[in-house]
């Protein structure tokens, strides 16, 4: 069967992997990255696939990069470290390569959604935006997401470091068999973020919501699925 049923997979050929849909953090066996929602798993095997690692185009192309064509490959080329020119993270597994610019991208980052919206805010990916981020006060660097207001930036890279505090719980869990519970009150600590910053900029508290709005889509966009619901996870550390 193809998409959204039972797959083969290169990476674990001796079972098929089955999609399912489950709101709890995972670590891809294939990019290496986290992900949540939506993944392909073995029901025999502590082994899990983003949907973008299970289902590859063998080459895509980025507007971000009009010279570039990236390849699939399911491990960084050559014997130096490569990073992701989309959040500045280290490549560790499956990745879009582009030869001749040297680019790399992570599956789930090739594939982020230009556009992000629930219902009452969008989100628009940039490749550099001149506005300082959110969270680390920066420009540039990353690429970003910013709301169609133009008030909140915040890069995909500063995203992804939410994240690593709780990476090492995500690991214990796939090695032990232990509750994913402790990461999902560990992610991300914005409560002391968010509040020093609207102190320093004055802004009210509808921005303080719809930055905290913003969070929770642009996350599940960086971890594999922008439609997974992680509220439950990160709402508590959201100031009211």
């Amino acid at each position: 069967m193809g998409k959204y049923g039972e797959i083969t997979h290169f990476s674990h050929p001796q079972h098929k992997l089955k999609f399912e849909y489950i709101e709890a953090p995972f670590k891809c066996d294939g990019c290496k990255e986290v992900g949540i929602g939506s993944r392909y798993k073995c029901d025999f095997c502590d082994f899990d696939l983003h949907r973008h690692c299970a289902i590859p185009s063998p080459v895509i192309y980025h507007p971000f990069y009009t010279k570039c064509s990236f390849q699939f490959l399911a491990r960084p080329p050559g014997e130096i470290p490569r990073f992701c020119n989309a959040c500045e993270k280290d490549v560790n597994g499956f990745v879009y390569h582009c030869k001749s610019c040297g680019f790399d991208l992570h599956p789930c980052c090739a594939n982020l959604p230009r556009v992000l919206e629930d219902g009452e805010m969008k989100l628009f990916l940039y490749r550099k935006v001149c506005a300082s981020c959110h969270k680390c006060g920066r420009k540039g660097r990353s690429w970003s997401y910013r709301s169609e207001c133009k008030k909140y930036n915040l890069h995909v890279a500063c995203a992804r470091e939410m994240l690593v505090d709780s990476w090492h719980e995500i690991y214990i869990k796939k090695a032990g068999g232990t509750s994913n519970r402790k990461l999902e009150t560990r992610i991300p600590s914005l409560r002391g973020t968010l509040a020093n910053h609207h102190r320093r900029r004055g802004r009210v508290k509808k921005c303080c919501e719809i930055a905290g709005m913003a969070v929770q889509i642009i996350i599940s966009a960086v971890l594999g699925d922008p439609t997974a619901i992680i509220a439950g996870v990160i709402g508590s550390f959201i100031p009211r």
